[in-house]
């Protein structure tokens, strides 16, 4: 998978695209193929260092994205591989 990540803080600039392995989708969780991401200001401060928490870098930048589900994890019985999905994951690191 590809991941915008800040390994520093600084202005969104400052961000790089990784290649990094596909997770694996552990107990309760799925894998979504990611189509469309969003950073937005909140997102901004965070990859500033300016947020009110401070995550720790690394950390994959954003919290909001659109896609289909691509695996489950073990006991997941909302979802189906090919749901189409959004997500937002504020107050929590996307990655």
């Amino acid at each position: 998978m590809r991941a915008l990540v800040c390994n520093e803080y600084g202005p969104p600039e400052s961000l790089v695209i990784e290649v990094q392995l596909d997770p694996v989708p552990g107990k309760g969780e799925i894998l979504v193929d990611v189509a469309a991401a969003g950073i937005n200001f909140p997102d901004v401060l965070s990859i500033a260092g300016k947020y009110q928490v401070q995550t720790p870098t690394p950390f994959v930048a954003g919290a909001e994205a659109a896609g289909v589900v691509s695996a489950l994890g073990e006991g997941v019985s909302h979802y189906s591989v090919g749901d189409r999905v959004i997500i937002y994951t504020r107050g929590t690191v996307s990655g």
